[in-house]
């Protein structure tokens, strides 16, 4: 007998983020995106912690379809930056969200600073049939003096996880999901899944 196939709503329209996740899920679960489902808007991320920015989108998708969902918040935290950018990651050069500006703050705000130590972290909360679970992931590494790799988003051409001489950017996708904050978080949300698809 096949089994079911899950249907979950992923909280996002980041196309990277969606391949990264569905890639790491399998073909046990399909993602539905906030466009498929209708919702087009931005999401509110109003608090200060990651944990509670993903139970916020989560119970917003869930409140607007009443469907399985998930959500995730993810940060970048730097050490010697008090653990800064964090919940503000996203938009830590301003509210447009631009990715290269965002490196470009966070390279000056560590010139000339030797502890390059930071860590990515990925919140992901889950609604399944209206009860709520948390999973986290945890990569550590260190920021890098300029970028460097083709691929992956956000931050991913300056940090250099540990054990590794790579970027997340020059990474392969599947080594990067093997080892990533994102991954990993994932990884204990398809362990969850298993049992129950």
């Amino acid at each position: 007998m096949a089994s079911k196939v899950l249907s979950l709503v992923f909280a996002t329209n980041n196309l990277h983020k969606l391949k990264e996740v569905q890639h790491a899920l399998g073909n046990r679960v399909a993602l539905v995106t906030l466009n498929d489902v209708g919702i087009t808007e931005d999401i509110p991320e109003d608090y200060d912690t990651l944990q509670e920015n993903a139970i916020q989108k989560a119970r917003y998708v869930y409140s607007r379809t009443g469907k399985n969902c998930f959500a995730d918040d993810t940060g970048l935290e730097v050490e010697v930056l008090n653990w800064q950018p964090g919940v503000y990651s996203a938009r830590y050069a301003g509210d447009a969200k631009n990715p290269k500006d965002n490196i470009r703050k966070l390279l000056s705000n560590l010139k000339g600073v030797e502890n390059r130590k930071a860590r990515f972290r990925t919140v992901v909360a889950l609604i399944l049939n209206g009860e709520e679970y948390l999973f986290e992931g945890v990569v550590w590494g260190k920021i890098i003096d300029q970028e460097r790799g083709a691929d992956g988003f956000g931050y991913d051409p300056i940090f250099v996880p540990n054990g590794f001489t790579e970027t997340f950017a020059e990474m392969p996708l599947l080594l990067k999901n093997k080892i990533s904050h994102r991954g990993k978080a994932v990884e204990e949300l398809c362990k969850f899944l298993k049992g129950k698809v």
